[in-house]
């Protein structure tokens, strides 16, 4: 019998949907946006913040929620139980980029259903193959989820292959504007896939807030922008936050005209298939004489101010 299973998260989403098995969804997170597919879902979760407003009022409104003991997302416990999953998917990573484990945990508490729960924590590349096996288990397609595997593997290996001779210019991931934080957990694997060194944050370690002297003393040669949340257009109309910092001009890679902006919240920001095409489109900008820039101009663009 095939097993309907609800989404919370994106990543989520995208690797059941990866899986082939996008009609076993039957509700879904509002952040759930790819494929467009899943649009018609129900929707189960709703931020309370403002997400129109400017990044440091955003980061505001996330400490005094999370200074209260308050969730940053609510949960739809009613309807969940309505839609009757008989696999809830969501994460245990981090309280602000989704709806916590406790407030799913409560929801289903008040119902008798017996919805099995999994709970994804990728920090890691190597974490993001182990849930695809999991989701894939829990949906009793355990074959998918190892061909599927091999398949995103498969594609990076090919590409670091492809860049194996090349030099590693030295690269810089920001993840959040105002007050600028770094890029952490999977994302300097990614730089490293994509034939550069992350100098600002190590594999595995969380994103957080990055000081300036330390910003400065690394001087990469590029600066990757991915705030998360944030696209390619929203991402842009922040970036006057930078600009007018002399701190920020200072930077080698700012003078240099080595500035990229890329759609966080549709490839680095979600722990999903997409991650292999988040490599790929840092390899893009890395090392465009080998790699054609496909993701130019909606994935990524340069920022010349």
């Amino acid at each position: 019998m095939s097993r309907r299973v609800a989404s919370l998260i994106p990543s989520a989403t995208e690797i059941v949907c990866a899986l082939g098995l996008a009609d076993r969804l039957v509700g879904r997170s509002h952040e759930c946006d790819f494929p467009a597919e899943v649009a018609p879902l129900p929707v189960l979760t709703r931020p309370k913040l403002d997400l129109a407003a400017a990044s440091g009022e955003i980061d505001r409104q996330v400490r005094d929620l999370l200074g209260q003991a308050l969730a940053v997302y609510d949960v739809d416990a009613q309807r969940l139980r309505e839609l009757a999953p008989d696999v809830v998917l969501t994460q245990d990573l981090c309280d602000v980029c989704a709806v916590s484990l406790r407030d799913v945990e409560a929801a289903l508490a008040q119902w008798s259903g017996g919805a099995q729960l999994v709970s994804l924590k990728p920090t890691r590349l190597d974490h993001l193959w182990s849930d695809i096996r999991r989701v894939a288990a829990a949906l009793g397609e355990s074959l998918r989820g190892e061909a599927l595997v091999e398949h995103l593997q498969g594609r990076l290996r090919r590409l670091e292959e492809r860049l194996r001779s090349r030099s590693r210019p030295k690269v810089g991931c920001i993840e959040w504007l105002d007050p600028i934080m770094d890029a952490g957990n999977w994302v300097p694997e990614l730089v490293a896939a994509g034939v550069g060194r992350e100098l600002l944050s190590s594999p595995g370690g969380h994103s957080g807030y990055l000081e300036w002297a330390r910003l400065q003393a690394a001087d990469p040669d590029v600066l990757v922008m991915l705030p998360c949340g944030f696209d390619l257009k929203r991402t842009r109309q922040e970036m006057p936050l930078l600009d007018a910092d002399p701190r920020w001009q200072g930077l080698a890679a700012v003078q240099a005209g080595q500035v990229y902006l890329t759609d966080g919240h549709q490839f680095f920001n979600r722990p999903g298939p997409r991650l292999v095409d988040s490599a790929e489109l840092l390899a893009e900008i890395l090392h465009p004489e080998i790699v054609a820039p496909r993701h130019e101009g909606w994935g990524w663009a340069r920022y010349l101010g």
